[in-house]
């Protein structure tokens, strides 16, 4: 193909995932020099690293969460020769990146608006693993989808219900029902089909690290799904949260992006606009609500 002899060149270390994955996607070489040249640590990181490496099936570096890789896997996942069926390994919940519980909950639905559904669309969590030490698992299955189905997402309709999970390891069972109670407060305001379940996993699927923390998602009656996430403080890494407050936070957050609206919320705007984009021209239609900074 001519497309695989151009080369576009950026620079930095910004948007490295998506520089990558489109590369892939178009067909086309991408140079990336002066990553952190004004660093005093030059060049790419190690979670970094562990991205080009993930075809490999490198395990996920503990620096960022499985999110962090997953969220491209769900970009390339669809276009390969093959159904793919990755296993990672690493960091399940941070603060820092979408955690593989809200990519469950959300970016899978939005998947099967285009078409990639089956059976062989799963996203499962074998072992939670918090930061800093990780130890999580999780299994990733996704059929091929040669072209992507148009999609007319213009109307996000009404919240019909309000589903969760609060989940905590390494520490007390009991900090997951006061994160379901602290949240419940807030939200029992609103709606009454609410339903928080609490997962608590023990031995070697709790990983290493202690932690907790609550994964919302609100459906509406048009199919819409609009999520939000907290999660505790790492071990060892600034100030300590009670899980009242995460719970009330998280509440919060999750009536911000209903507030915010369209008819997908802002951890998957940009995973909807790249299949709209590798889709037919011209004929998918989605609303969107503010765009996040990543998008």
């Amino acid at each position: 193909m001519e497309t695989q002899h151009v080369c576009v060149c950026f620079e930095g270390c910004s948007c490295f995932r998506q520089r990558l994955v489109l590369s892939t996607l178009s067909v086309k070489r991408v140079k990336i020099p002066n990553i952190r040249s004004k660093d005093d640590n030059l060049g790419l990181r190690d979670f970094e690293v562990s991205f080009i490496r993930l075809l490999d099936k490198h395990e996920c570096n503990v620096q960022r969460s499985i999110g962090y890789y997953l969220e491209a896997l769900l970009m390339l996942a669809p276009f390969v020769k093959t159904p793919l069926r990755a296993a990672l390994k690493g960091v399940t919940n941070d603060p820092t990146d979408p955690s593989v519980d809200l990519l469950k909950v959300t970016a899978i639905p939005l998947m099967k608006k285009f078409g990639i559904d089956g059976d062989g669309l799963e996203i499962k969590v074998l072992k939670r693993g918090m930061a800093p030490a990780g130890g999580g698992e999780v299994l990733f299955t996704c059929p091929v989808r040669r072209s992507m189905k148009p999609v007319q997402l213009t109307e996000p309709g009404k919240i019909k219900r309000i589903r969760g999970t609060a989940f905590s390891v390494r520490v007390s069972p009991q900090m997951a029902n006061r994160i379901v109670d602290s949240a419940r407060s807030i939200l029992n305001k609103f709606i009454p089909d609410i339903y928080i379940y609490t997962d608590h996993m023990k031995g070697a699927s709790s990983g290493k690290s202690p932690g907790f923390g609550l994964t919302l998602v609100a459906e509406t009656v048009n199919g819409t799904f609009l999520g939000a996430e907290v999660m505790s403080t790492p071990q060892g890494q600034g100030d300590p949260v009670l899980p009242e407050d995460l719970g009330r936070n998280c509440a919060k957050l999750l009536l911000e992006e209903i507030y915010r609206g369209g008819c997908v919320d802002s951890t998957n705007q940009s995973l909807a606009l790249l299949y709209m984009t590798l889709g037919q021209q011209d004929v998918s239609k989605s609303l969107l609500g503010p765009l996040s900074p990543y998008t």
